[in-house]
């Protein structure tokens, strides 16, 4: 078969097939399976131990979902519903709305961590309908901003590009710490040493290390750290606004 005309491999693509009412639902399936991944990790998800969890033979699971790929592209749009973008149609609070969807998706990385490993390799995840709902929102968002139509796709894959980078870097933070079974504020503690040692020869590093006194709050740190670079990436995107 010709290369384009092979069946393109995504759940958003494959042809329904009219079935009896199965005994398990697709969101009974979708949500057992975001469970089990925010309580045990990427690790654990396989059409098997989903099975197990639902209490439910494999072909239950194949009535929805054809592999285990198919099944990460309904997990991923499923957190994707989670995200909330402002709708709004006036430019002057394009920034305020665009700062709220960063911020929303930022969080659902951080409620579901093991989301960014799979972020590369979820297929065809954007066809999902949750996805779509939120490019539509966020595309509309900066269009009403000013931006024409192809600059505004871009302005929206700047900003989510960045937004999932440092989500990626804080979701691995969070999974390590999940491991230790320590606090934030605790785990930091236990590694200062080391980092300290790391730096020593260092300059620069170990004066920012120094500045720390082990009594900031490493949630508020990153949620600082997280907002800075946003705002340096919306302050870009308004002066290109205002050329």
């Amino acid at each position: 078969m010709p290369v384009d005309e092979q069946p393109i491999q995504s759940v958003w693509t494959r042809p329904r097939r009219k079935r009896d009412q199965p005994a398990l639902s697709q969101a009974q399936i979708v949500g057992e399976a975001v469970r089990l991944l925010d309580v045990e990790g990427v690790d654990a998800l396989s059409m098997r131990r989903l099975g197990t969890a639902l209490n439910a033979g494999a072909t239950s699971l194949y009535r929805h979902v054809a592999n285990r790929d198919e099944l990460v592209e309904l997990v991923v749009d499923e957190v994707y519903g989670e995200i909330s973008v402002p709708e709004n149609s006036d430019p002057a609070k394009w920034r305020a709305a665009a700062t709220v969807g960063a911020q929303s998706v930022r969080a659902m990385i951080l409620r579901h961590p093991w989301v960014a490993s799979l972020l590369g390799a979820v297929g065809l995840s954007y066809l999902g309908p949750n996805v779509m709902r939120l490019n539509e929102r966020m595309l509309n968002l900066f269009e009403a901003a000013g931006f024409p139509g192809d600059e505004a796709d871009q302005a929206l894959s700047a900003v989510i590009a960045y937004v999932v980078g440092v989500g990626t870097s804080e979701a691995a933070w969070l999974t390590t710490l999940a491991k230790s079974g320590r606090s934030e504020q605790e785990w930091s503690e236990h590694l200062r040493p080391a980092i300290e040692e790391a730096s020593r020869e260092y300059p620069h590093q170990r004066e920012r290390i120094a500045q720390f006194d082990g009594t900031a709050d490493p949630e508020q740190f990153r949620d600082e750290k997280f907002r800075y670079g946003l705002d340096r990436m919306l302050d870009g995107l308004e002066i290109r606004l205002k050329r």
